[in-house]
């Protein structure tokens, strides 16, 4: 049935598990994608939105890394917002509300139109190893499939567990049955497992709700696009709503707590911090009268709503007298009720930086296996295994963000370096390089590097080099030319800033707070520039981001050069710490475990010190 041996088998067909096969098809590794369910590759398992704070940055890194999700993502989406624009750049968040039936089958047909890229529908029971390394996997079937490299991206599917209210059963996700072998064998061969929970509010008809009594949630009045390339803008978009709980909803679910398998014992595993289910938020924050409900519609052509806020494992009946309670859902229907999800996972810190298990070679973990929540998060994760794996069976150097370079970086070396014991969720505060590390850039920042790899193709390398060259001109014309004080100054009237009594350069004034693009280009001199040499959008807002921050940026640069020498200071990788005595106790203990590669990751270990950092550069020789 199967050719003699794939190069790289991917276990899972999610967000992680398409996005590896992406990746290590296109870069010429014949790749099979074994899934339980083909129907359902890329599923939405939750809500039906990409991007967000901080994971919006993520989307357009893959993007500009050659992965698939933000061109998914335009193709399938029904709104668009850029989140956090009252703030500086480096916290603006794109974020696109999808038709969730058209997203799945988005990613279907762009792996189905991948060269190099198989795919067989049953579960994977076991993975074959020998020696120390994997080799195949073996099907609930018993079919033996060899590769020279496995990507486990099970997501919850792991022994995943579902509970409503005193009710629980077996199953992946509503629908679909667990997954199970896999976590006992691993236990076997000496990783460490364990538990972790997640949840879904109910899914309601919009038919029987009533928007009027909502207040709407429009997107943008000029939407943008994930995709740095010419994936199509909205034209129309679709309105989201939003409505609140009140103290009568908080009693009706509090009345279903003493069933509710969150309360009684029944899961023991730790939930996403970050979004916590409604019954959590009641009791967490005892003071709050009311929680924000966002009523998300699941598509353009469906009924079907997302009651996001709502996430609950309450009793059904509980769940639906409360959720009749609310504003506008007096006379809800229900499609189905909300319920949580306990699933097996891996601690990270048992994985190297590119994702390879360090029990067993050629061995790769993506996605909610290690512990993270969000589609994001999972789809970074299944591009970066799925491109290292390809690179070690092929005899290449391997492929590693750095901090300062991407918030997928940033992401791995959380997890590998620190761990979690709860589900990871990326945010901005998490990346102290986060000016450098924006939405607007991420293209100039890693498809260079992509394009190398063979993975970005020479039209994003094109349209890469054509904005970096026009935003870099447009940057040089603010330094060298100058203004006319008569034409500056009613502007800078205007906003209540000082004018200026003779001439200066551009730069200097549009390096004020106030001064916005928009008033540079009510002169003449600008708007000229513009005009003559056809600058979109993109460059227009990657120059004024260059002007205006400066400062910050490059202060940010010289911070991440520090970094680079820690970095760059590497640790023998059979290095024996017990031997350091003046390591305290800590310190010997964690290093001893995670074995870091520099002295740098050392650094970001929990509980090694700085005077610990001191004691290993000494015995460096640095």
């Amino acid at each position: 049935m199967f050719e003699k041996e794939y190069d790289i088998i991917v276990v899972g067909g999610g967000h992680a598990g398409a996005e590896a096969t992406a990746a290590a098809a296109n870069m010429g590794s014949k790749t099979l994608l074994v899934t339980m369910n083909l129907q359902t590759i890329g599923q939405m398992s939750c809500n039906p939105a990409m991007g967000g704070i901080a994971k919006g940055q993520i989307v357009r890194e893959i993007d500009a890394l050659g992965g698939y999700s933000g061109i998914v993502t335009d193709r399938s989406a029904i709104q668009f917002k850029m989140l956090n624009k009252s703030k500086g750049p480096a916290m603006w968040s794109p974020r696109a509300q999808n038709d969730r039936m058209r997203f799945a089958e988005e990613w279907r047909l762009l792996l189905e139109q991948t060269p190099n890229a198989d795919f067989y529908q049953e579960m994977v029971s076991e993975i074959l190893v020998e020696g120390n390394k994997v080799v195949g996997v073996r099907t609930s079937l018993g079919i033996d499939i060899r590769a020279k490299a496995v990507v486990l991206t099970n997501g919850t599917f792991l022994n995943g567990l579902i509970h409503i209210g005193e009710k629980q059963f077996g199953g992946g996700r509503a629908g679909e049955k667990a997954a199970t072998g896999i976590t006992e064998q691993l236990v076997d061969f000496g990783f460490d497992s364990g538990r972790m929970k997640t949840g879904t509010p109910p899914r309601v008809d919009g038919r029987s709700l009533d928007y009027s009594k909502m207040t709407v949630q429009p997107g943008d009045e000029n939407p943008e696009r994930f995709s740095y390339l010419e994936t199509p803008t909205l034209q129309r978009q679709r309105d989201c709503h939003m409505t609140r709980t009140s103290a009568l909803v908080h009693d009706l679910l509090r009345e279903g707590f003493d069933r509710s398998p969150m309360f009684n014992g029944r899961i023991k595993s730790i939930g996403p911090r970050y979004c916590p289910s409604i019954e959590d938020k009641i009791h967490r924050f005892a003071d709050k009268d009311s929680h924000q409900i966002f009523v998300e519609p699941e598509g353009w052509n469906t009924v079907e709503v997302y009651v996001n806020g709502f996430s609950t494992s309450l009793p059904e009946d509980v769940q639906y007298r409360a959720l009749k309670s609310v504003l506008g859902f007096e006379n809800v229907k229900f499609f189905r009720p909300g319920y949580a999800i306990e699933y097996d996972y891996f601690p990270p810190t048992q994985l190297r930086h590119t994702l390879e298990t360090k029990l067993i070679d050629n061995l790769y973990f993506a996605g909610q296996i290690n512990g993270t929540t969000g589609y994001e998060e999972a789809a970074s994760q299944g591009l970066m295994a799925g491109i290292n794996a390809h690179l070690k069976i092929k005899g290449k150097e391997s492929f590693i963000l750095k901090r300062d370079e991407a918030y997928i970086g940033v992401l791995i070396d959380d997890l590998i370096t620190k761990g979690t014991e709860e589900p990871y969720r990326m945010f901005t505060s998490r990346a102290e390089y986060r000016t450098l590390l924006r939405q607007d850039n991420a293209d100039l920042r890693l498809t260079p590097r992509s394009f190398e790899l063979g993975l970005a193709t020479a039209e994003r390398m094109k349209k890469m080099e054509k904005k970096k060259k026009k935003s870099q001109d447009f940057i040089n014309f603010f330094k060298k030319t100058s203004f006319n004080p008569e034409e500056i100054n009613p502007i800078l009237e205007e906003l209540n800033s000082a004018t200026v009594k003779q001439s200066d350069k551009l730069f200097k004034v549009f390096s004020r707070p106030k001064v916005t693009m928009n008033h540079m280009l009510q002169l003449a001199s600008v708007s000229s520039f513009v005009a003559e040499n056809e600058l979109q959008n993109d460059v227009l807002e990657q120059a004024e981001i260059q002007v205006k921050y400066s400062g910050y940026i490059e202060k940010e640069k010289l911070n991440a050069d520090k970094l680079h020498r820690l970095e760059d200071v590497r640790i023998p990788e059979n290095f024996d710490y017990a031997k350091l005595k003046s390591l305290s106790f800590e310190a010997r203990e964690k290093l001893q475990a995670i074995r870091p590669v520099t002295i740098a990751q050392a650094s970001r270990i929990s509980g090694v010190s700085p005077a610990d950092v001191s004691v290993l550069l000494v015995f460096l020789g640095r």
